[in-house]
């Protein structure tokens, strides 16, 4: 996660379920990279979201041509992207990282869910085995090797990985200020608390933030985890999936 006063990036790495990647520095140092050039890219709102996630794309794929950056598995991240400008706000998310918004007309979630359309029949195997099993841990190995053989292409999915070209398959708009009361910026690790879980709805999401912040939310998801450790209930990858959040509240005339 990273941002300014007016911009809130928040970023999840993809499993790479043990599986070789072809770069030597793995998905917490892309990430790293890839927040950073981010904010860099689009933090004096000169370039539109997707152009500044195509620069930095190709920034930190400079960074390590030594790897092998077309291996199919090279580290690669979901993308949600909030930034204010002078009368409107600006969004971006690339798979399944969502914006959430809030205005005088509602809720409306931002999110690109084209990985649930693909290998559905090897996410249906995983979703017969206890978490943590070494069963279930040769399933999602073999659900992740498959999906990652059609990510970023038109049979697939989109992810930010190496190329820049990604940026341009991103789902991207505007939306007036006057529509924003407050936004979350999230990883799935914590919109799953009303997709999959359904122990809340947004709106509750939203006052939940409003009155205790992002680590009592947070803290609300690893309760309700803890419930389910096996993933009996609630069929996952893992337990506890990474969960980060960015709130954002207009007070006067900012975020």
């Amino acid at each position: 996660m990273a941002g300014t006063p007016t911009l809130a990036v928040v970023l999840d790495g993809l499993s790479t379920a043990g599986l070789d990647t072809g770069c030597r520095h793995g998905v917490p140092w892309y990430v790293a990279q890839l927040g950073g050039h981010l904010v860099a890219a689009l933090a004096d709102g000169e370039r539109g979201l997707a152009e500044g996630l195509a620069e930095a794309l190709a920034r930190v794929a400079g960074k390590h041509p030594e790897c092998d950056l077309k291996n199919p598995g090279t580290p690669s991240a979901t993308v949600a992207i909030l930034r204010e400008t002078t009368d409107a706000f600006d969004h971006l998310v690339l798979a399944d990282s969502p914006v959430v918004l809030e205005g005088p007309a509602g809720v409306t979630v931002l999110t690109d869910l084209r990985v649930d359309d693909v290998c559905q029949d090897l996410r249906a195997e995983t979703e017969q085995f206890r978490t943590g099993t070494p069963e279930h841990r040769e399933s999602v190995a073999r659900l992740v090797a498959a999906q990652r053989e059609i990510r970023n292409t038109d049979q697939g999915y989109w992810v930010a990985a190496s190329a820049p070209d990604a940026a341009s398959h991103a789902l991207t708009g505007t939306v007036g200020a006057a529509a924003i009361r407050s936004a979350a910026v999230m990883s799935d690790g914590v919109s799953r608390l009303v997709t999959e879980y359904q122990m809340a709805t947004w709106e509750q999401v939203l006052d939940g933030l409003r009155e205790g912040g992002p680590a009592a939310m947070i803290r609300r998801v690893r309760e309700v985890e803890a419930t389910d450790p096996d993933g009996q209930r609630w069929p996952r990858y893992k337990a506890g999936d990474d969960a980060a959040i960015a709130f954002c509240q207009r007070t006067h005339e900012t975020v």
